[in-house]
């Protein structure tokens, strides 16, 4: 094989982790095509809520179970499964059960958090990298309880947050409307997250940093992948779905949840779900926010971005198939004029997206266990945007081999 071609790496997923690899592994020094079915930034990247959120939670556990039963039952809860998918949603629904055991808790969390304490270090560094640290916020994020049983009900991240060294201030009164004069007089406490920091627009992070590749000398090619194989001399051929071939020493699959139809074709099917999520842009709210303000007990956000205030949030488990539900951005809309009494909403659009997710609540980040040469990426859950500067650097480290410097055991493809 020649050294050019060794040389090449192919990125499947232009999202926000595939615009990271594909910038990452460009600016190493390698030959970087990235390969995408639409434009970079248009697809799940395109609609998060804007959040480096450090405080990593572990989906599963007991304080988890105990809530899953009220939470289906109500048609406004965070938590949404259509009926018609129950079915296929168990497979994964016990395997996220068995997650939470008290056994395996404590590893998921030490896991999660050694990506958490070195993604916003390695954020920072890679909107310097792209000459764009003004994406970035100063402010950090106000979690808010309405009650103080809600908070009560929060002890346990809080203290997982303490445990870690996540640094955070418990507000009461009107020390919370000091911080965010919008908010209610009604909210009983928030807590003050000073690093979990904002983006202004997700969807031009993207295209800055594919823009940044590009200008590199990465190149984008636009087209669905239907199959990789593995030649004898070590070549990886891109098998698009218009017949198009493409040859790669390298291939990383960071296709988000599309991930796992790849995986499957090389033998190695991942339990990779859809947590589709919602959100309402509203470019007229009629308030102004500095700070992200996230609810835990109606598990949704409002953010400060794109040019306007985002509500999102909460999991809709449909697949990929069905037809958006719009009635839930409206139910967040609604907690969020709660929280926020003047929010208006005029000239609003809403969006839907499909998180992808894993039963266990960290990624995989790892050399696929079938083929050499192809390396996976995906499966960071709500945690997507956060990670994508780390999973950038350590999916550059394995392609080029260097020494990683997290444990990626807990990452690897064949946990399950």
């Amino acid at each position: 094989m020649a050294d050019e071609t060794k040389k090449s790496v192919v990125v499947v997923g232009a999202g926000v982790i595939g615009a990271s690899i594909a910038f990452e592994l460009q600016r190493r020094g390698l030959q970087v095509t990235l390969i995408d079915k639409g434009e970079p930034g248009r697809g799940t990247s395109f609609g998060n809520m804007a959040s480096i959120a450090l405080d990593f939670a572990a989906g599963s556990g007991p304080s988890t179970w105990k809530k899953i039963p009220g939470w289906l039952l109500d048609p406004e809860g965070p938590v949404w499964l259509r009926p018609s998918y129950a079915a296929k949603m168990l497979p994964w629904f016990l395997r996220f059960l068995a997650a939470g055991r008290p056994s395996r808790l404590r590893a998921i969390e030490d896991a999660g958090m050694s990506l958490s304490h070195r993604a916003l270090g390695d954020f920072k560094e890679m909107l310097s990298a792209i000459g764009a640290p003004e994406l970035m916020t100063e402010e950090g994020c106000l979690a808010i309880y309405e009650t103080e049983a809600e908070f009560t009900a929060d002890r346990a991240h809080l203290a997982m947050m303490q445990r870690y060294g996540l640094e955070f201030e418990v507000l009461s009164n009107g020390a919370i409307q000091y911080y965010e004069p919008a908010l209610s007089p009604a909210i009983a406490k928030a807590v003050l997250l000073p690093d979990n920091k904002s983006i202004r627009d997700p969807y031009r992070l993207v295209v800055k940093l594919t823009d940044a590749a590009l200008a590199a000398g990465a190149a984008f090619v636009s087209g669905g992948v239907r199959n990789i194989e593995r030649r004898g001399d070590g070549t990886s051929v891109i098998l698009l779905e218009d017949g198009r071939r493409i040859e790669a020493g390298s291939v990383v699959l960071a296709a988000g949840v599309h991930t796992r139809f790849l995986a499957a074709k090389l033998g190695e099917p991942i339990p990779l779900e859809t947590e589709r999520g919602y959100h309402t842009q509203i470019m007229k709210p009629g308030i102004s926010m500095r700070y992200s303000v996230i609810w835990p007990h109606r598990a949704f956000m409002v953010t400060p971005t794109a040019g306007g205030i985002r509500v999102g949030g909460n999991v809709e488990l449909a697949g990929l198939d069905a037809a958006p539900d719009f009635r839930r951005p409206r139910v967040l809309v609604r907690h969020a004029q709660r929280a926020l009494p003047g929010l208006k909403v005029e000239e609003a659009t809403e969006w839907m997206g499909h998180r992808p997710a894993l039963p266990d609540t960290i990624p995989i980040m790892s050399p696929s266990s079938k083929m050499p040469g192809v390396f996976y990426a995906t499966g960071h859950g709500h945690l997507g945007l956060t990670l994508s500067a780390t999973t950038a650097l350590v999916i550059a480290d394995m392609v080029t081999g260097a020494k990683p410097s997290v444990d990626l055991t807990p990452f690897r493809i064949d946990r399950y």
